[in-house]
Formats: structure tokens, sequence, C-alpha cells
């Protein structure tokens, strides 16, 4: 099979392994986090280990205080956009879908969160830009490869907002992905490195957690 082939079905499988993970299984968020990191890291690891030739993790000194300039901006956009818009909006539903769906409450939602901006943004990061973008980039159009992650990126999370928001949340969202999943794309494919999309994607993930915390009343 080719290598590119390759990619775009052990992303495919992937993303459908979770939508179904997230939809029906429905586990506690530690099982589902095993799911991930199987499907995520190990399957790619063991099928593409001998054909992975792009520097995923190399970083220049000299971007870090752009990237961090970059995710200070994102942090603040998003939190600025939910108490703009939050008061429009009813977020009980998500605080009750979290513990339903996935055991996610005020007590452990602390360790959630640490997990998801650090280690679960990371894992995404080496699926979506490093495999479905770096790597497919390598060996199809720059078009595709920018088109294919970003809606992959956007489709994985579809299962994970349905039943936690309304309709046209989740549409919204939806977009928002797409256009965040260009963004990271651009950033790596400018920068060279996964790590550089990393520092922008953990500090939009602590936004949403910071607007978790609020939500639990943590904060």
């Amino acid at each position: 099979m080719k290598k590119e082939l390759k990619i775009i079905l052990i992303v495919t499988i992937g993303c459908i392994v979770m939508a179904l993970t997230d939809g029906l299984w429905q586990p506690g968020y530690a099982m589902k986090s095993a799911v991930k990191i199987f499907f995520f890291l190990g399957l790619p690891i063991f099928f593409l280990r001998k054909e992975m030739t792009s520097k995923l993790f190399g970083l220049k000194k000299e971007t870090l205080p752009r990237l961090l300039a970059l995710g200070l901006g994102i942090y603040g956009f998003i939190m600025s956009a939910y108490f703009i818009l939050g008061p429009y909006f009813d977020f009980t539903s998500v605080v009750s879908g979290l513990e339903e769906q996935l055991g996610v409450n005020a007590s452990n939602f602390i360790f959630v969160a640490v997990y998801i901006s650090i280690a679960n943004s990371l894992l995404e990061e080496y699926f979506f830009r490093g495999v479905a973008f770096i790597e497919l980039k390598s060996l199809t159009s720059r078009g595709f490869a920018y088109g294919f992650s970003a809606g992959m990126f956007a489709l994985y999370h579809v299962a994970m907002l349905i039943g936690l928001f309304d309709w046209y949340l989740i549409v919204l969202m939806m977009v928002t992905l797409i256009v965040g999943g260009f963004i990271f794309n651009y950033i790596n494919e400018k920068e060279g490195s996964i790590l550089a999309s990393w520092a922008v994607h953990l500090f939009a993930n602590l936004a949403i957690n910071t607007v978790g915390l609020i939500l639990f009343g943590i904060l």
C-alpha cells in the first residue's frame, strides 16, 4: 500500500473509532484517553515507524516569543467571546453532559483540564498535524493535505460536541475548528515543527478549560 493511502486510512480509522467511542460507547474519560492514545499514537508509530521522514519536534528559540504572543492572543479571544456571548446561551447541558457521558465533574475536572491542555493537545498535534499534514504534504498536494488535516480535525470533534451543545453552536464550532486546523497547519508549515502549533493549541485548550472551571463553579 502506498504511504499516502496508509496515512489517510490510519487517520480515518482513528477518527471513526473515536467518534464511535464518544457517540456510542461513552466510557469514562480514562478509558477514552487510553483508546485515543492507541489509535492516535500507537497505530501511526506501528504502521509508519519505518516510513516517517519529517522532523516533527524541532523548534527554533527565536520563534518562542511570537508563539507565546499568538497563544495569549487566542486565549484572550476565546475568553472574550465567552464573556460577551455566554449570557445569550444556556451552558447547563454542557456540565450535565460531561458528567453523564464522561464522568467529568467538579472533583476531577482540574486533573482532566491539565491532561487536556498539555498531553491531549500534543497527542492531537502529532496525529492531525504531524501525520495527517506534514507527512501527507510530502506525498500529496499541499492543498489536499491542508484540507484533509483540517477537515478530519473538525469532524473528529463532532461526536464530542453532540449532546453537549445546540446544533447551531455545533455548526459554529465546526467552522471554527476547520479554520483553526488551517491556522495550525500554516504554523507548522512555517516553523517546521508540531511543537509550534502545540504551543498555540495549548493556550486554546487553557481558555476552554478556564470556561469549564467557571461552569463547574471552581472559579
